[in-house]
């Protein structure tokens, strides 16, 4: 547990120094609900989310929201074709999984075609039935 909490220590530090870079790929959306990251509970509001860096087998994503929101740092769980009717649409998208009033990040795809979706490890949603949630991105201006 150490050895992973020091990489991730790492991997945020130079998340932090490569932000600047990332900021190219960042896509913007309003998320309308509060929603889990991890461990972390984010508030309804403006978020940006980009790839960060996809050195490592396991791409980390900056999850960064506007005014006194919070930040988050993603680890992919997996990465996989987008779904058909996403890719037909075009347009990037984040999923969320809500149950029991409660919704958590479930998938990111960037809306280039050929490109890759990518999962993120979901919490213990409980026994409520669960439905998915997707919330259109929007790309910055002057991308």
């Amino acid at each position: 547990m150490k050895k992973l909490t020091t990489k991730l220590m790492i991997a945020a530090t130079v998340l932090v120094a490569a932000s600047g870079a990332a900021s190219a790929q960042t896509l913007t959306a309003q998320i309308p609900f509060e929603f889990r990251v991890g461990n972390r509970v984010m508030p309804a509001g403006t978020y940006q989310v980009g790839l960060a860096s996809s050195v490592s087998s396991a791409p980390l994503f900056l999850l960064r929201g506007d005014y006194s929101r919070g930040s988050a740092i993603l680890v992919a769980q997996s990465r996989e074709d987008p779904r058909k009717a996403w890719a037909a649409e075009g347009g990037a998208k984040l999923e969320f999984a809500c149950a029991g009033g409660r919704c958590a990040l479930a998938e990111w795809w960037d809306g280039f075609r050929g490109g890759p979706a990518y999962r993120f490890r979901l919490p213990e949603m409980g026994k409520d039935d669960i439905h998915m949630a997707v919330i259109p991105l929007q790309r910055d201006k002057g991308e």
